[in-house]
Order: structure tokens, then C-alpha cells, then sequence
């Protein structure tokens, strides 16, 4: 598994020229990642005195993050699988024309898996961006930047992952489900750039 890997041997693999890890599983890396540092926030901030009065907040928001670095941790994995299952359905015979259909089917069925994977991280992600704004405007203030790196890496991750989903709905043949996939990914990418204007607002002040 990828995640069993060190930071050293998965970077180096991601260099090499196998196709994957590639880009999806990247993204939901940034993606845990954000939210680690939306978590270490919380934990500089929880139980100190100067910020007992925001400490219900965060106290609540970091099971929140903290289970979305687990489920974006499976993620790197599960989209790495899901291009290989696609690339599995190619390998498929096509002699006749009962193992083309098949082989069809096979394919149109793993590009939607393809194209689930990323679609969750970046929905995830944009639960933990969601999260910034309270983080970088009632955290510890020694680590707002921290946060502020954390809505970076969100973005990276969310924009990485949405490009994922866009490059495999090329090849659905469902235009029902294209639609209603471009629809899905256009609110995040509207949502997504909401809460990082709030979130640069607050940090940008800091050095104002």
C-alpha cells in the first residue's frame, strides 16, 4: 500500500514512470495533509488558558478534521486502485462481440469509479476548507500560518482532485451522469473559492 510507504519511497514512486500514483492520489496527500494542520491548530489551541473561551470550538471541529486525515489517508490508495481497475477493464478480450460488450461495460464502470474516488476527496477536502476560517480567526495566532498553508494545501487538493474528475468524464458515455457530474464539481470549485477568500481575509490582516 502507498500509505505504508515512507515520504522518501512514495515521492520517489510518484517520480518513477508507472502512471500511478499520479495526480488523484497527490491530491488527496495535499488533502490530509490540510487537515493535519487544521488539527495541529486545534491542538494549540485546546487547553490553553489564553483561549479558553474558543475552546468548545475547537474542541468540536477537531474529531471533524481528524477523521477526514484518516479518510483522505485511504483515499491516496483507493485512487490509485481505481486506475488500475480501469485499467484492468483495457486489458479485457474483445474477440467477439459478447466480450466487446463486456469489455465496454467493464470499462464505462471502473471510469466512474475513477471518477468517485477523487469526486469524495475533494468533498472531504471542502469539508475540512470549511473549517478554516474559524481556525486561522480564533486559533492560536503563533500558527495561523499554519492554517493558512492548511486552505493551501485544500486547494491543491481540491483543484487536483476536480481535474481528476473532469479528464475521466471525457470517457463516460452516460451524458445524464456527465451533467449531473459537472453540476457537482462546478458548486464545489463556487464553494471552494468562497471559503478561501474568507480564510486569506483574516490572514492577510495579520501582516497588515
Amino acid at each position: 500500500m502507498l500509505v505504508d510507504k515512507n515520504i522518501k519511497e512514495f515521492i520517489l514512486e510518484t517520480a518513477s514512470d508507472n502512471p500511478a500514483p499520479g495526480g488523484g492520489s497527490v491530491a488527496a496527500l495535499c488533502g490530509a495533509l490540510g487537515a493535519a494542520l487544521g488539527t495541529m491548530v486545534c491542538n494549540l489551541t485546546i487547553g490553553r488558558e489564553k483561549y479558553q473561551s474558543v475552546e468548545s470550538e475547537f474542541t468540536e471541529i477537531k474529531p471533524q478534521l481528524e477523521q477526514n486525515v484518516s479518510k483522505l489517508i485511504t483515499l491516496i490508495d483507493d485512487d490509485t486502485n481505481a486506475f488500475n481497475d480501469v485499467m484492468s477493464a483495457f486489458k479485457l478480450p474483445k474477440d467477439t462481440e459478447d466480450q466487446k460488450a463486456k469489455r465496454s461495460e467493464a470499462i464505462q464502470k471502473g471510469y466512474k469509479k475513477a471518477i468517485s474516488v477523487p469526486l469524495e476527496t475533494a468533498q472531504t477536502v471542502l469539508q475540512t476548507l470549511s473549517l478554516m476560517e474559524l481556525i486561522v480567526s480564533k486559533g492560536n495566532p503563533n500558527a495561523v500560518t499554519d492554517g493558512a498553508v492548511g486552505a493551501l494545501a485544500s486547494e491543491t487538493a481540491i483543484k487536483g482532485a476536480l481535474l481528476n474528475v473532469k479528464i475521466n468524464l471525457t470517457s463516460i458515455k452516460d451524458q445524464e451522469y456527465v451533467l449531473a457530474t459537472k453540476k457537482t464539481v462546478s458548486d464545489i470549485e463556487a464553494t471552494m473559492k468562497t471559503y478561501l477568500q474568507k480564510v486569506f481575509s483574516i490572514v492577510d490582516k495579520t501582516f497588515s
